[in-house]
């Protein structure tokens, strides 16, 4: 069986000597073997009681409680439903940082396009956040109808190659130029953009905005409040989803 001594123990837990030594003073852990010089020694039945006291001392017990614990004959039962408790806590406040972690993984991504957007306080960004997630559903509505225009229009365009007949592609182009302008409008009725220089939200034009050079996220435009041309961040348009 292991024996440790006051200081050996002490290194085992992570307290220190005198922790131990008041311990033993409120009569809460003796030691095992008490010599004649002094020389206390504990065993492994005593660690295992000391990380007990010290695991109840972290739930917010009193010293004087968790010695009443320890010495009732319903002690396992206690000591159970406490650790049930607080393994429920520990659960919830996973669930929580998991949370949070997502959140401040998706404010670091998003990052550099929210610079742009005034943000004074944790509102600010909480609502950038919102308007990145409204925009993302703009751009899958433009995935989910752009691609069966995609399909129509290779799809007819292998059907002339293929067996000569040229109807079926002059009337799939005559959808695909119709769904393709209904979703530019689509795509600028919904989206505003936001100037570098000035932090001016504003809606272009929408040929200026059609012919303008653009990245996934930026469209090169001239600000109407300070007139210069930059490459403006795009935003969801707020003021089209209170208007509806």
């Amino acid at each position: 069986m292991s024996e440790y001594t006051t200081g050996e123990l002490a290194k085992l837990t992570r307290v220190s000597v005198r922790t131990i030594q008041y311990y033993d003073k409120k009569n809460l852990l003796k030691p095992s073997h008490l010599y004649e010089n002094g020389k206390r020694i504990y065993t492994e039945a005593d660690l295992n009681k000391l990380k007990l006291i010290l695991m109840l001392k972290n739930l917010g017990l009193s010293l004087k409680s968790i010695d009443e614990i320890l010495d009732s004959q319903n002690s396992t039962k206690v000591m159970n439903l406490l650790l049930e408790q607080q393994l429920r806590y520990l659960h919830d406040q996973l669930k929580t940082s998991k949370s949070q972690i997502k959140m401040i993984e998706e404010i670091r991504r998003d990052l550099p396009e929210i610079d742009q957007i005034k943000i004074k306080d944790i509102r600010d960004i909480e609502s950038a956040m919102n308007n990145k997630k409204s925009l993302r559903k703009v751009h899958m509505t433009m995935v989910i109808i752009g691609f069966p225009l995609d399909f129509i229009e290779i799809g007819t365009l292998v059907w002339g190659i293929m067996k000569g007949d040229w109807i079926p592609f002059i009337v799939g182009m005559i959808v695909v130029l119709l769904g393709a302008a209904w979703l530019s409008r689509f795509y600028f009725n919904n989206t505003n953009y936001i100037c570098p220089n000035c932090n001016t939200e504003f809606k272009p034009k929408f040929w200026a905005a059609f012919w303008g050079k653009h990245t996934p996220r930026t469209r090169k435009l001239v600000c109407p409040a300070c007139g210069e041309k930059n490459y403006c961040v795009e935003v969801y348009d707020e003021k089209k989803e209170l208007a509806g």
